[in-house]
């Protein structure tokens, strides 16, 4: 099976509210503060090491990780 070098999209839902200052930090995924103390990590992730790198990071800062949504292609624009 041929593989697609094209990065997957995630969105990454954390307690407490981060700055957008620390997209450079995350490796240049959106940073969006929500609703009741929620930041949410959007953007394209390479690999599977990558994303392992982003949650290392998330859990070096102590904030709780609340959900981690891979997005489908087709859902990209929803």
């Amino acid at each position: 099976m041929a593989q697609d070098n094209t990065p997957t999209i995630y969105h990454i839902r954390l307690q407490g509210h981060l700055q957008p200052q620390w997209s450079d930090w995350f490796d240049g995924l959106s940073v969006t503060l929500a609703e009741s103390g929620i930041t949410v990590l959007h953007g394209p992730i390479a690999d599977q090491a990558t994303l392992h790198g982003v949650l290392r990071k998330v859990r070096d800062l102590g904030l709780p990780l609340l959900a981690v949504v891979r997005i489908a292609p087709e859902q990209e624009d929803i």
